[in-house]
């Protein structure tokens, strides 16, 4: 099997589906899974990638929660993931970064995900494919991740790019979903959409690489992206590892611990 590209075109994995070493991962609603997905394809819900604790539940699970989540997949150090969604990333991109977390980079994005592969009338099924579950034990690299400490450590050096991810509302401050309003300073944003064609089946924007840059958000220096929960910020650390970001790392407490935490600044 020859290499497979990060950023897959449906064409590109029909082609493969009969690859023994391939993994398909669905993160579509769990009702729209049980009528039709990708053949092959394993379902994940979205609450299987959050630790669900308190008071940050949307944080990266334990590593027995990890263990458990990979192990039922069946996941190898040979097995390439590819993962899909039908909102045009968000929680692909959320569990991309998971595998990044435990050191698994053998994994593609199917660009458009479910959106691009049903309009275009590729295969569909809604058989649940045999259990693949083996002992999986995971090793977690906290290099794709930052605290909160961290970010603060940085602020006043200005040597870390902040991409948020929410919306305009949410980063002027317009729209409060925490205790407090804002920002975190200094932070640059673009709504996670904004970089989503659905003129193209929910396709990433080909010209993504170049709105970015024209925002000041470069690959060449170290980034952190969040959102509200890190699932929108799945996208664009997703989008940042596609486009070949050398430094990107997503902070998964996002504004849910910044923006509910008395010890942090924010920018209105």
């Amino acid at each position: 099997m020859s290499e497979i590209p990060k950023l897959l075109e449906p064409a590109d994995l029909q082609n493969l589906l009969s690859e023994p070493n391939i993994l398909i991962v669905d993160l579509c609603n769990d009702a729209l899974y049980s009528r039709k997905h990708i053949p092959g394809a394993e379902h994940i819900s979205i609450k299987e990638l959050m630790n669900g604790g308190q008071p940050w539940p949307n944080k990266l699970p334990s590593p027995p929660q990890l263990s458990g989540l990979f192990s039922r997949l069946g996941l190898t150090d040979d097995t390439h993931v590819v993962v899909y969604d039908d909102e045009g990333g968000g929680w692909a991109g959320r569990f991309i970064w998971t595998l990044d977390v435990i050191g698994h980079h053998k994994w593609s994005y199917l660009n458009g995900g479910f959106v691009a592969w049903h309009n275009e009338g590729f295969p569909m099924t809604d058989e649940i494919p045999a259990p693949r579950a083996r002992e999986y034990e995971v090793k977690v690299d906290l290099d794709a991740l930052v605290t909160t400490e961290e970010i603060m450590a940085h602020l006043d050096a200005g040597d870390l790019q902040i991409w948020d991810a929410r919306s305009p509302a949410e980063y002027s401050g317009e729209k409060v979903m925490s205790d407090k309003a804002g920002h975190i300073p200094g932070a640059i944003n673009f709504e996670w959409t904004s970089l989503i064609d659905n003129r193209r089946n929910m396709r990433i924007r080909e010209d993504a690489l170049e709105r970015l840059s024209q925002l000041g958000i470069l690959t060449d220096k170290p980034t952190v992206t969040h959102c509200q929960s890190h699932h929108r910020s799945g996208f664009t650390y997703m989008l940042g590892q596609l486009l070949g970001f050398k430094n990107i790392r997503a902070y998964d407490g996002s504004w849910w611990e910044w923006g509910n935490r008395p010890d942090t600044p924010v920018e209105l």
